[in-house]
Parts: structure tokens; sequence; C-alpha cells
């Protein structure tokens, strides 16, 4: 089946209109860039490689939008041009949002500063399979921390009512509470709360992640509650059933990384 044939068949299947069809899950560590973790980014190569998996579905989704998600100071899109930095880390380092935009624009947050660098790692127009395909449209929303369930419900709505084919790249931390070492030191919850959210994710478990409670998520540190909300909000919205696979589950300094991937079933 070809992509045009299959995304008619999809579409037919699931209405006219498929907003969400696919997306995936990633931490914003700014030590998964190379430049900043310095002579110990090879400890991270697992995480790396994993995370360019899921990126690479998404371009094989053949979405007419590729919308990153991740916490921010507030809820709402960010405007191209956009740009980040990790000079914070250390490093002289700009990432734009969109290759080539002509100038710095909007500041971008870490969570889609490090989205932004997973994507440049790719050309969307040659994904992995026979045939490429047109490169989709790249935009941003950030989501406060502490946005409740009424907030992170508009925002998936919103996100549906795009209109086109939408491919999610949430990225987003679990607890950072995960030993001695750990930015949050050590919490006997994190080891469980992790649990939880990476059977959530492996799958698809919406009602998993929408039940997160958002003052234990604070206690922890765990940056991902609200962008993996609102993904659920959105998968829930879209309509149909997902599939979840986890590619990776790690906390080597203390902080839980995740990495998912969602398609429709």
């Amino acid at each position: 089946m070809t992509g045009s044939a299959r995304r008619r068949s999809e579409d037919s299947r699931y209405g006219d209109q498929v907003p969400l069809v696919a997306a995936a899950v990633c931490p914003h560590p700014p030590l998964l860039v190379p430049e900043v973790a310095g002579s110990t980014a090879p400890e991270l190569d697992a995480l790396r490689a994993a995370c360019d998996t899921v990126v690479r579905r998404l371009f094989v989704a053949e979405p007419d939008t590729l919308l990153l998600l991740g916490s921010g100071p507030v809820t709402g899109p960010i405007r191209n041009p956009a740009t980040g930095s990790l000079q914070p880390w250390g490093v002289d380092l700009d990432v734009p949002l969109v290759s080539g935009q002509p100038d710095r624009g909007a500041v971008l947050p870490l969570s889609l500063t490090i989205g932004a660098w997973l994507l440049a790692r790719h050309d969307p127009r040659a994904p992995a399979t026979a045939t490429p395909t047109v490169a989709p449209q790249v935009t941003a929303v950030q989501v406060a921390a502490d946005a409740g369930p009424a907030e992170l419900a508009a925002l998936a709505d919103e996100i549906n009512a795009v209109g086109d084919r939408v491919a999610l790249l949430v990225l987003g931390d679990g607890s950072a509470c995960r030993g001695e070492k750990a930015p949050g030191y050590d919490d006997p919850r994190a080891h469980p709360y992790d649990q939880r959210v990476a059977t959530a994710l492996a799958e698809a478990d919406l009602d998993g992640l929408l039940d997160l409670d958002p003052v234990l998520s604070a206690e922890l540190k765990a940056a991902g509650r609200a962008p993996w909300q609102v993904l659920a909000s959105a998968a829930r919205s879209a309509g149909g059933g997902w599939r979840g696979e986890l590619l990776h589950d790690s906390a080597p300094y203390g902080v839980a990384y995740f990495v998912a991937s969602w398609e429709r079933v």
C-alpha cells in the first residue's frame, strides 16, 4: 500500500479527519546533547538511540503537522521563529525550532530546545520508507508545570482542532528523586511512581497517565506530568485505539528517563 493510500484508509477508518495519528515520548536532559555531556556522552548512547527511533516513527506516520509539547513557564503555543539555547549548560549552541529560520524570535524552554535538537538529527523528507515524503510543519506548545485538568484538557482539544494529521513529540522527565545523588535527593515514593508511568506509556494507558497526582508529581519533581496528561487527553479526544511501546526506561543520574512510541490500532 502506498503512503497516500494508507493515509486514505486510515482517515476513512477514523473519520474524515484524523487529528492525532502518532506520538512519541522522550526526556529532555541537557546531557542528551553530546556537546553538553562532553566525555560522559557515551553513557547516554542507548537513550539517544531510543529517541532517534521514536522520532523516525513520527515521520513515517506522515503527519501534516509535527507538534513539540513540553513543560514551560506558561501554557500556550510558541510561534515561529523560535530558538532555544544551551548556554546555561555551558555550551554556546543555539537550537532553532525550524532549521533556517531568519532570526532568534521567541525563546524555547529547555524541554522544547531538546525536542528541536532531536528533530534536527533527522531529515523529515527521507524517513525509513522507500518513498520520501513532504516535510511536516513543525510547531511547538508549552504547558505550565502546575496546569490543572481543565487547562490540560483544553490544550488537548486545541491540538485536535488543528484539523490535519498531527504527530506529537512529547518531552518530559520522570521523578528526580531516585537516590541520594538525585537532584531531589532520595524519596521512596519515586520508584513506584516511575513504574506506574512506565507501565502507562508501555500500554498506552490513558487513565494511568490522567490519574497521576499533580501534588505528588511536583514533590517528586516529575517534569513530564503535565505534558503526558495532555498526550493522554489528546489521544482520548481523537478517538480510536492506541498501541504503546516502551523503548527505554532508566534513571542514570537519579532522574527517570522514558522513551515511548504510540500508534493507532
